[in-house]
């Protein structure tokens, strides 16, 4: 990994098992929500990478990363003892399903897509009002609840269904899509399948911005 030093700002904990974390964006990378960068950091002997998706609304002069922490994984649990000061190396950002300034969202997020879900959220609630947003997470034990409790306040479509809910998750993707706008899904392989089962049981016949983040982990992250 040919990566870039960036500082850590900051690291807090945002709930579910998972951190948020602020970096340093130094080298002014022009990097947009949704779109996801390589962190590697010394771990023992080894120099660990991992992808991780962008979760802050803009990166003027820093970007949020959104962590779920595996205590058995190799990276995650050196990520949340980050301290502020401390150095991580980062590459990128990449990735092609990111906000190229939509007007109107609709993000389907399962697990840790609630990063790139919240950031893309903000985003558009802040250019474009948040009437304009519709968020479907589908969590058992959900993160960042108090952006998506101000999202909701604010006039956002937010639902957050339990994993085994999985009518309640297909009558919300329904009732998102309804409203119309351009469509994000972000999550684990099972996720993005039953996304893809709700989306056409909804009748949706758009392109959706899809990111799929792999199998789902079990002793690796």
């Amino acid at each position: 990994m040919e990566g870039t030093e960036v500082a850590v700002k900051d690291v807090r904990d945002v709930g579910g098992d998972t951190v948020a974390i602020d970096l340093s964006n130094s080298p002014n990378w022009e990097i947009q929500p949704g779109q996801f960068v390589q962190v590697g950091l010394s771990v023992g002997e080894e120099f660990v990478v991992r992808h991780y998706t962008v979760s802050s609304p803009y990166s003027d002069g820093s970007f949020e990363i959104t962590v779920g922490v595996d205590p058995s994984g190799e990276l995650s649990p050196a990520l949340a003892a980050l301290k502020p000061d401390d150095y991580v190396s980062v590459d990128g950002p990449y990735g092609r399903s990111f906000y190229e300034d939509e007007e109107r969202v609709v993000v389907l997020a399962g697990g840790p897509g609630v990063g790139p879900a919240v950031g893309i959220a903000e985003r558009v609630a802040d250019e474009h009002g948040a009437e304009n947003v519709s968020v479907v997470y589908v969590d058992d034990e959900p993160a960042h609840n108090e952006r998506l409790d101000t999202l909701r306040e604010d006039g956002a479509r937010i639902v957050v269904v339990a994993e085994d809910e999985v009518g309640e998750f297909d009558e919300a993707v329904a009732d998102a899509v309804e409203e119309g706008g351009q469509v994000f899904v972000y999550g684990f392989e099972g996720f993005l399948a039953d996304a893809e089962m709700a989306l056409k049981e909804a009748g949706y016949d758009g392109e959706p911005k899809v990111e799929n983040f792999g199998p789902e982990p079990g002793s690796e992250e």
